[in-house]
């Protein structure tokens, strides 16, 4: 068996200037030591693996070492220091709070804080997981951590501030660890392949640094199973395969083919990644990343938030010149609603099909918008319009969807016009025009001015204008004409409408009587008229149906057809039952004399 020590262990920070990426902790504690202002309890919390207990067993080793440094690092050559570094210090005491987290626990530590130290000044205890000690283990535990003795310092570790109660949390000095950042790990680690003698790609160690999320011993583990899998040579193929990271070339190609609207080459792509073995939310959270990382490269002011090597960024920033920050965006939250949404579907490969296809038509979209919308794509054109010849000023192209028809055609001019005079509004004309094969087509019917054969179109906005009119004309014509009749048909069809039957026979009971423009409903009963009420679109469907815009209706309760609610019978009491009972049977009066029972018995 070998005597193999991990790298998390093995190059584990021994002074504070080796910590990585804790600079203000390792310099506040350092300036404490050395004004000798230091408290008497510590709460060191933050995320896994970034060197809590880490500098805690360097304050206690500094604390006790008999041949401190100037900068105020151990020696780590003195007996302190070498008893601390063997695990035989009796001044330095650890415990694990996730296995002894009982008040029993608490109170032997308690014990041990009222021996002096033997060797040394203090006497350090380093409490790791603090949190997860239980209620009465905290409760206990107060007043000594509130005063200890004076030769006595408490170290608390936790990863979850938020779980140790205020009273705990207001007797330390609380510092707060931060995530190492991605440059931070890719030193240390580069440090450490030159002293293992290991050759490494700069990319591969990024790749490692990203994967360990901030903590250094997830990275060191990382970095020591890389070490397994490819010996002393790290390339950065090595790393993505054995960590199942998908390569930043396929997410290259992806971007590269939504920018030509290219949807064969990114199912494609899709396809070759699955078949590698790769999930497909795998490949759609990286995407989503990708393009995170192209936005960020669009200004230089967040250039700085890019954790990729120098090769790579070059990359990424020539990718980002050509694709639009509007592309970058819709086609990132369709990569985000993709993932809210993947675990729902059933058919998940389809469910990314979709999405990626929905990318590569994002340009299209935004040309179509810019052009206004659907409108902006031509039309087939009709025999007519193909076989008409050109003019020389042509009339400007107008929507059908403006006129309201579709059956109007454009009319062709005379070709043997070649200076076709300007068309002038009908207001204007000074006189009447040249004889024509066809008369002028009237002012008043759209349909009819389609269909005449004239050498000049009618002003197509007075046309509208005068359809508009006619319209309003007829509208007015109906309100005008609203019968009692009509009120009662529409009324009839919305109780049709309705699901419930309650509805149904409080409207059918109800009198309509028409009074101009004011509908008045007579019912019997309170319960009828605050259903009707209620009915909140009863009012738009009459006016909808009558075209009847200003329709009113009120609602009165015909008191002499009301029904009275019934009344309520009084309880009998107990002698009223017995002559009821009496009256109905006499016999009972024989059996209470011969019980001698008493009616309010």
């Amino acid at each position: 068996m070998s005597n193999f020590i991990v790298s998390a262990r093995k190059y584990r920070p021994v002074r504070f200037d080796d910590v990585v990426g804790q600079e203000h902790v390792s310099q506040t504690l350092k300036n404490a030591l050395k004004s000798e202002h230091l408290a008497h309890a510590f709460l060191f919390c933050g995320p896994r693996g970034v060197g809590k207990t880490t500098c805690a067993r360097i304050l206690a080793k500094v604390l006790n070492c008999q041949n401190v440094t100037a900068d105020f690092e151990p020696c780590n050559e003195c007996s302190s220091c070498k008893a601390f570094n063997a695990s035989s210090s009796f001044n330095i005491t650890e415990l694990d709070a996730a296995s002894n987290n009982s008040v029993e626990h608490i109170r032997a530590l308690i014990e041990q804080v009222r021996f002096q130290p033997q060797q040394g000044k203090y006497k350090v205890f380093i409490i790791d997981e603090v949190h997860m000690l239980s209620q009465q283990a905290f409760n206990a535990f107060l007043k000594t951590l509130e005063e200890p003795p004076p030769y006595a310092i408490f170290i608390l570790a936790t990863t979850e501030k938020h779980k140790i109660i205020p009273t705990i949390l207001s007797r330390c000095q609380i510092f707060d660890f931060r995530r190492i950042q991605v440059p931070e790990m890719v030193q240390h680690l580069q440090a450490i392949c030159e002293q293992e003698n290991i050759e490494a790609d700069k990319d591969a160690l990024h790749i490692i640094g990203q994967k360990a999320d901030g903590a250094l011993r997830d990275a060191l583990s990382i970095f020591d199973r890389i070490v397994s899998f490819s010996g002393n040579r790290i390339t950065y193929e090595d790393v993505i395969t054995n960590l199942n990271v998908l390569d930043y070339d396929y997410y290259f190609q992806v971007v590269d083919a939504l920018l030509v609207e290219d949807s064969s080459k990114i199912l494609l792509l899709f396809d070759t990644i699955l078949r590698n073995g790769f999930e497909p939310d795998i490949f759609m959270s990286g995407l989503a990343e990708h393009l995170r990382n192209l936005l960020v490269c669009k200004d230089e002011v967040t250039l700085q938030l890019l954790e990729v090597s120098e090769g790579l960024r070059g990359r990424y920033l020539q990718q980002a010149r050509l694709a639009p920050a509007g592309l970058l965006l819709t086609a990132l939250n369709l990569a985000n609603d993709c993932d809210v949404n993947y675990k729902l579907a059933r058919n998940k490969r389809l469910h990314v099909e979709m999405a990626l296809i929905k990318m590569a038509y994002i340009p299209r979209a935004f040309q179509l918008a810019e052009n206004g919308g659907a409108a902006s794509i031509p039309e087939k054109k009709t025999p007519e319009l193909s076989a008409s010849p050109k003019s020389e000023n042509p009339q400007p192209a107008t929507r059908n969807s403006e006129l309201g028809t579709n059956n109007i055609q454009p009319i062709p001019r005379n070709p043997t016009t070649h200076n076709p005079q300007p068309e002038l509004p009908e207001t204007e004309a000074s006189g009447p025009e040249p004889s024509q094969s066809n008369p002028q087509p009237p002012k008043n019917t759209l349909k009819k001015a389609g269909k005449q054969d004239t050498p000049r179109l009618m002003n197509l906005e007075a046309m509208l204008a005068e359809v508009k009119a006619e319209e309003a004309e007829l509208l007015t014509q109906e309100v005008q004409e609203l019968t009692q009749e009509r009120v009662e048909e529409a009324w009839n069809l919305y109780i049709e409408s309705q699901e419930q039957e309650s509805v149904k026979v409080i409207m059918r009971n109800s009198e309509l009587k028409l009074d101009e423009q004011n509908v008045q409903v007579t019912v019997t009963s309170a319960l009828a008229e605050n259903t009707i009420r209620q009915e909140g679109s009863l009012m738009d469907y009459l006016r909808d149906v009558l075209t009847a815009p200003e329709l009113t209706m009120t609602i009165e309760i015909d008191k002499s057809k009301a029904v009275e609610p019934p009344k309520r019978k009084r309880m009998m009491s107990s002698k009223e039952k017995y002559l009821a009972m009496r009256e109905t049977n006499p016999a009972i009066q024989e059996l209470q004399k011969r019980f001698d029972l008493r009616p309010d018995e």
